[in-house]
């Protein structure tokens, strides 16, 4: 007889069957029923004897993490986790963090296989991590800089800077706007606050050496897999590269990410600076230059940067006249058309999706298809 369909399959009961896991003769719950897993002392080490420890193996101008650590707002200091342990976890878990896997990379829309900026902070977290154990600083800073860099951008890519530039007092940065206003609920220490505010080129030096390690990492992931997807995409081909960037770092994203990895490492050992072996640091500028001018720069790039600018503009036009659409202020608190107004509006439309933005755009503004930024498919139904 065949079962019904409205039975619970054996996979399922089996999952039920666990959901209380199992009684251990040590007095414990344990996950499994055959589990053997101890770590052979019942003497762990707390936050304070972790800090003491690393203190003696890190370099010497490597970034020490104290108790709480240096906050707006003072906390305790938690029992198990370095103050930037807990910054990293607090990114982790926020909604700009989350949110950035549905915005722009290079492609709207992207294809399941193109970055977005979620995959994109993984990928310079990967890097910055790896530089950063070698040089013996501390990785749980880099760790939360490198995944936190980047919760400032708005949909669309570095387009909604252009778009949302006229609205903020002295322009928008995404990553002055990260530290300060994406991220600010968190309470996050000092030293992750400088190092998102500053990973970009353009701004200050970051203050520590593990900021400065996710302004290389940010660069050399960008560059090596925004020029992958593009290959991918038949946009370009390694046999485009400039023979300054394929002599020296490869053709392939693993070649180039040893090379470019390795000469920071080589670059650090001889002279103790974070930077990088001259020759490879011309050979990424090269990459670089050839990215903007074959990708980011291209025609079709430059269309969808417009409609971006066009869409996001005209999405805080709305909010900014009619603030009371906003969520949290159907109360009336904030007037039509006024600098609150027009942060409130930045702030929500800067934290949207692409798909959400461009929904957004339909919804309330009545746009048509063709308007809308146009990436590998078109904009999903539903």
């Amino acid at each position: 007889m065949e079962d019904s369909p409205d039975a619970p399959s054996e996979r399922s009961e089996t999952w039920v069957s666990t959901m209380s896991g199992s009684p251990s003769a040590d007095g414990v719950t344990v996950a499994h029923a055959d589990s053997w897993a101890g770590i052979g002392t019942r003497d762990i080490a707390d936050r304070h004897d972790r800090e003491q420890s690393a203190d003696g193996e890190m370099a010497p101008l490597a970034t020490r993490a104290t108790g709480a650590g240096s906050r707006d707002v003072t906390e305790e200091p938690d029992p198990h986790r370095t103050c930037f342990e807990r910054d990293r976890d607090r990114i982790l878990h926020a909604a700009s963090f989350r949110r950035l896997a549905g915005k722009t990379q290079v492609f709207v829309f992207p294809d399941d296989h193109q970055r977005t900026r979620l995959t994109h902070a993984l990928e310079v977290a990967q890097v910055a991590v790896s530089v950063a154990r070698v040089l013996r600083l501390n990785v749980a800073l880099t760790e939360a800089i490198a995944l936190g860099h980047d919760c400032g951008h708005g949909p669309g890519g570095h387009a909604s800077e252009d778009a949302l530039a006229p609205y903020i007092d002295g322009g928008y940065d995404h990553a002055v706007w990260g530290a300060d206003v994406a991220l600010a609920q968190l309470n996050l220490c000092h030293e992750t606050l400088d190092g998102i505010r500053n990973h970009s080129w353009s701004r200050p030096a970051p203050r520590t050496p593990e900021g400065e390690v996710v302004s290389w990492a940010d660069r050399i992931a960008y560059v090596c897999h925004d020029f992958e997807d593009a290959v991918h995409a038949g946009i370009a081909s390694p046999a485009d590269l400039p023979s300054v960037v394929s002599s020296r770092c490869g053709t392939t994203r693993r070649e180039q990410l040893g090379a470019l990895i390795t000469a920071m490492i080589d670059a650090t050992s001889h002279t103790g600076r974070i930077g990088m072996v001259p020759d490879v640091a011309e050979a990424l500028a090269a990459f670089r230059r050839f990215n903007y001018e074959s990708i980011y720069h291209r025609a079709e790039s430059r269309a969808q940067a417009a409609a971006v600018i066009d869409m996001l503009r005209a999405l805080v036009d709305a909010y900014v006249a009619s603030p009371h659409l906003l969520p949290g202020h159907s109360d009336g608190s904030l007037d039509a058309g006024t600098a609150g107004a027009a942060h409130a509006a930045v702030a929500y439309v800067g934290g949207m999706t692409d798909r959400f933005a461009c929904r957004q755009a339909v919804t309330l503004l009545d746009y048509s298809a063709d308007r809308l930024p146009q990436g590998i498919d078109t904009l999903p139904a539903g």
